[in-house]
């Protein structure tokens, strides 16, 4: 057993108990926060389109692995088809994640307090107070990559082969939740090939057998993938040949400046400087600073020689942060106090305009108004133009769009969007039937002559929070044509009960 005296953090064995009561105190008060502003904030599209996906669980989706809809599926369990129910793992995983991030540190940095540091560190970062609170699959992910360090942390602190399985496990869980969790295997397997002390590991079977759990875990994904002639790899992979060297200046300053905004500008600071003294190890061939450059420098180079010719979004490089924490952390001294503290507050005003606005910004300026902002109302205005044509269903063909009405409205929702074809959701006939279509001015399209007998503008309308306005739809009053079907999305809350909520 061992014990810092100055942060109070206690290790034996592989169990982390926070004996000092600020810390303790401050962890459970930003949780509760987190679950409060996760109650609050309306859900954004991506969330409502990964909760249809908790509706119709399966072993892979379009778009990503299937993590996420799990941990939807398991929350609404217990919070119901709701805002929290969504997000409830969020801020629960962030908790556990900082208790596992801070004994990863102390295995790293033994006697240097680094603990603490790591886990006030990371969450002053956007990166990990956004994920908390709003359900993506960057949320499971950021968790399981944690857990994997802390396991290999573990190794290192111990010298025990037998946290390679716990590795395994965890890095298998990390692939199912996005596949940029391949740099966690990438990343290792170059740590060992490069470092001569860490090449040792090839000779031990539990090495060997972490590879065959984290390929179970994942053997269900692929199996999915190769039952749908490959469409998630094939669609995320597609990305890399969307190369404009042109736009290079372009690409490059928004990855560099996204990453400073997620990071906080003092906490990306401080990581940019753990990782240069992670590649300072890298280079003298010591064990610990060699793996964390290879879990942070090395995916930071991918990502960068992209945003060279492609568009990185800046969520993207989200899971190297937990080890730019744990390398800050020995290299931080004084500094990471106050820019914990500006991450935080930072963090709050995120917080607080997403969950209650008080601030009418223009819409440029407002990300939680162009993404969460107005959609009750929308779908209120929605059900009362239904409501006046006796309307028999609500449609829309954009995957956001449609899934935000299907969790606000009860009642028959369909989508006309074709990535609908890769769920386990009914298909439902729609001739002669009268609905309401709804379709972004973003869209200069008609509703699809194939699947309307008729359409007619019915409204204009728009998406609005404190009268400055997000978006505006057009309403069509359309008639299924004949033989015309479409996705059926699961119903969720009745919008009488949202009304005015956002």
């Amino acid at each position: 057993m061992r014990m810092n005296k100055r942060v109070g953090l206690v290790i034996r064995d592989s169990r982390v108990r926070i004996r000092t009561p600020w810390l303790r105190v401050s962890l459970l008060a930003l949780t509760g926060l987190r679950l409060a502003v996760a109650a609050r904030a309306p859900l954004s599209p991506d969330e409502a389109y990964y909760w249809v996906w908790s509706k119709a669980l399966s072993p892979g989706y379009l778009d990503h692995p299937p993590m996420v809809a799990l941990w939807i599926r398991l929350g609404t369990l217990v919070a119901g088809d709701t805002a929290l129910g969504v997000r409830l793992l969020g801020p629960v995983s962030a908790l556990l994640g900082t208790l596992l991030l801070m004994r990863a540190a102390e295995d790293f940095w033994p006697e240097r307090g680094a603990g603490v540091r790591a886990a006030c560190l990371l969450n002053a970062t956007l990166a990990l107070n956004v994920g908390a609170v709003v359900m993506t699959p960057d949320t499971p992910l950021l968790f399981f990559w944690t857990a994997a360090l802390a396991a290999l942390a573990r190794l290192l602190r111990t010298g025990q082969a037998g946290w390679w399985l716990a590795f395994g496990i965890l890095a298998g869980c990390a692939l199912d939740s996005k596949y940029t969790a391949a740099f966690l295997g990438i990343g290792v397997v170059v740590w060992m090939v490069l470092i001569p002390e860490a090449r040792r590991w090839f000779l031990h079977w539990q090495f060997w057998s972490a590879g065959a759990l984290a390929a179970g875990c994942f053997a269900p994904v692929a199996a999915w993938n190769a039952a749908h002639g490959w469409a998630s790899f094939a669609k995320q992979g597609s990305r890399t040949g969307d190369w404009q060297p042109a736009e290079a200046v372009r690409f490059l300053s928004e990855f560099l400046f996204g990453q400073l905004a997620l990071a906080t500008p003092l906490v990306g600071c401080l990581f940019v400087a753990g990782m240069a003294l992670a590649v300072r190890g890298f280079l003298r061939r010591e064990v610990k600073p060699a793996f964390l450059a290879c879990m942070t420098v090395l995916p930071a180079a991918v990502f960068f020689e992209h945003a060279l010719g492609g568009r990185v979004q800046a969520n993207w490089p989200a899971a190297i942060f937990p080890g730019a924490a744990i390398a800050a952390s020995a290299a931080a001294s004084r500094w990471w106090q106050p820019a914990s503290m500006l991450g935080l507050a930072m963090a709050a005003a995120v917080f607080w305009q997403a969950s209650a606005a008080p601030l009418a910004l223009p819409r440029g300026l407002d990300v939680t108004l162009i993404r969460i902002g107005g959609w009750s109302d929308l779908a209120g205005q929605v059900f009362a133009a239904a409501a006046r044509d006796h309307a028999t269903f609500v449609a829309a063909d954009e995957y956001g769009l449609s899934a935000e009405m299907a969790f606000r409205l009860h009642g028959d929702v369909v989508s006309t969007d074709p990535r609908w074809r890769f769920f386990h959701v009914p298909n439902v006939p729609l001739s002669g039937r009268a609905g309401i279509f709804v379709l972004s001015d973003r869209d200069s399209s008609t509703p699809e002559r194939h699947l309307w007998a008729s359409s007619v503008l019915e409204a204009r309308v728009a998406r609005a929070r404190h009268g400055v306005v997000a978006e505006t739809y057009r309403l069509y009053r359309v008639v299924g044509a004949s033989g015309a079907e479409a996705a059926l999305l699961p119903a969720g809350q009745k919008v009488t009960a949202k009304l005015g909520q956002d």
